[in-house]
């Protein structure tokens, strides 16, 4: 009896690339870096409240110039005026990430963004479970990490 060949588990990634690839094509993107790497493109600010969609580009016309895309992104409503007035920056920061004058304009879309809602943040653990645990922790020598394991077992004991 032979036995089996090592295993070699493949990363999701390369498994799942081109899969991405072709839907990101699909919206008029070249590679999925202005999607997944928008935040640093535009900024904190203005990517905590917008998300690009896709690129449109003009049809070719024969002897001109290839003319600049639009940049399609979806803004959350109450911030798309302020967004609207920054797009010029948006304009050069997305330009300067392609190398080139791929974009020309922005167009905006007003709905709820696609991401998922961030984690409501945790709260502290209860003040008499940190001094039990504390208790119980008298032969460690470092007050700091002595406190540090307390909040962290009373809040293991919380959950």
């Amino acid at each position: 009896m032979s036995k089996p060949g090592p295993i070699s588990a493949k990363p999701l990634s390369a498994l799942l690339g081109d899969v991405f690839s072709d839907a990101y094509a699909r919206q008029g993107f070249a590679t999925r870096e202005l999607v997944t790497r928008w935040a640093e493109i535009a900024g904190a600010e203005i990517a905590k409240h917008s998300e690009p969609m896709k690129i449109q580009w003009p049809r070719p016309v024969e002897g001109q110039p290839q003319e600049p895309a639009t940049l399609v992104l979806r803004v959350e409503g109450p911030v798309a005026l302020e967004i609207q007035h920054s797009s010029d920056v948006i304009l050069q920061r997305v330009n300067r990430f392609f190398g080139w004058n791929a974009v020309g304009r922005l167009a905006l879309r007003q709905a709820p963004l696609s991401r998922k809602t961030l984690r409501k943040a945790t709260q502290q653990p209860d003040e008499a479970d940190v001094a039990r645990v504390a208790e119980t922790l008298s032969s460690i020598g470092d007050d700091d990490l002595r406190d540090a394991l307390a909040r962290l077992g009373a809040s293991i004991k919380r959950n």
